[in-house]
């Protein structure tokens, strides 16, 4: 089963998702500027939301970090290995993640970031034990090496892994942890209007100057902060029976997988990307949200509703046309494709009275909505 996300989310001045020069990510589409939010962003603000985690459970989650070896070394630690050995041992474990098993510089870090899940470190972690047990000392422990302790890893193939593995994927270059194909594809979102940089010039004042002599006058700092203004449409994926797959080892799946889908949707309403918050608090909700379930896996995302840029007008607002622009959209595809679509559940904000044309199940409230997906994951 497929099930396709389409949102709308229309945000005031923001910086959410800043490229190398600190300005807000753009792309060109339609042949206009349009303001632009990763995936990658997004899938990080999802996943690591309180409210996912609080749905979800801590406990069914992993850490994406290159801190692999204190990790395990903290594991170990509960295990009663001693401090001496675990000195000698945690920059053999920062090898760990590539096929050569080469330490990494630091030998605190592993030269990639990895994803993994609770399982995978206390798996490593029981198989040096085992390993440490056969060491006299820690001058022992200094001639192991990391490509051995990496190899002598088993059960890869086998291993449970946690939901935002299964949901996202993770991609490895060693045989102690296993690939996962991603259950969930993710667009850049990208804004339905053309959009306009513009630029904040701050300044920030000393309290403790008076201003009253020239030597006084002016500011402490001077700076400036890019941003723009607009409305995103975001679109996903998700393959549940990939799903499944990615968590036939877990011992929970039949619950994780009925959990994921509202949880997941509820993050991806609630919650918004990190980037300059605290400078422009944008904290917004979606104005609109339509969720497609198929069984003939023919993902399609609507993002050519917004080829044109989207404009207000005198008689509308620039969130009822891309509202519009979508409805129209669903109902061009419907018209001209004739997928075959299971149930097609349709919410906007009671602010704007728009719908598509075509069959669909109107939800009075996000609340609503998530009851009628949840219905369909069971």
């Amino acid at each position: 089963m497929l099930i396709e996300v389409h949102m709308l989310k229309n945000y005031p001045a923001t910086n959410l998702n800043r490229d190398e020069t600190g300005s807000p990510k753009t792309c060109l589409f339609g042949g206009y500027t349009r303001g632009r939010v990763s995936s990658q962003c997004l899938k990080r603000s999802w996943r690591t939301s309180d409210l996912f985690q609080q749905q979800i459970g801590a406990e069914n989650l992993g850490v994406r970090t290159r801190k692999f070896p204190q990790l395990v070394c903290d594991a170990l630690a509960e295990m009663g290995v001693a401090e001496d050995m675990l000195k000698e041992l945690q920059p053999k474990i920062s090898g760990f993640g590539n096929k050569e098993g080469k330490e990494n510089k630091d030998g605190s870090t592993t030269a990639q970031v990895m994803f993994f899940a609770p399982q995978d470190i206390q798996e490593v972690a029981q198989t040096i034990k085992g390993i440490l047990d056969d060491c006299a000392d820690s001058k022992a422990v200094k001639k192991l090496k990391a490509k051995d302790l990496q190899a002598a890893v088993n059960g890869a193939k086998v291993r449970p892994v946690t939901l935002d593995i299964a949901l996202f994927g993770r991609m490895v270059t060693s045989n102690a942890f296993r690939d996962v194909e991603a259950s969930m594809q993710v667009a850049h979102a990208i804004s339905t209007n053309k959009v306009a940089l513009e630029s904040d010039y701050f300044t920030a004042m000393d309290d403790l100057l008076s201003g009253d002599t020239m030597e006084e006058s002016g500011s402490a700092m001077i700076g400036d902060t890019d941003y723009n203004s607009s409305c995103y449409y975001i679109y996903a994926s998700l393959d549940t029976d990939v799903l499944k797959e990615n968590l036939k080892y877990t011992e929970n799946e039949a619950e994780l997988v009925q959990k994921a889908v509202p949880a997941l949707l509820r993050a991806m309403a609630m919650t918004n990307p990190s980037g300059k918050q605290n400078s422009f608090a944008g904290h917004t909700l979606p104005s609109a949200m339509m969720i497609e379930v198929k069984q003939d896996k023919i993902p399609v995302n609507l993002v050519n509703a917004f080829a044109e840029p989207v404009r207000p007008t005198m008689k509308a607002d620039l969130v009822q046309n891309s509202i519009q622009r979508l409805a129209d959209e669903v109902d061009t595809v419907v018209d001209d494709f004739e997928l075959s679509v299971d149930k097609r559940l349709w919410f906007c904000t009671s602010k704007y009275d728009i719908k598509p044309k075509c069959e669909a199940v109107l939800c009075k409230n996000f609340n609503e909505l998530l009851e009628q997906v949840t219905k369909i994951v069971k």
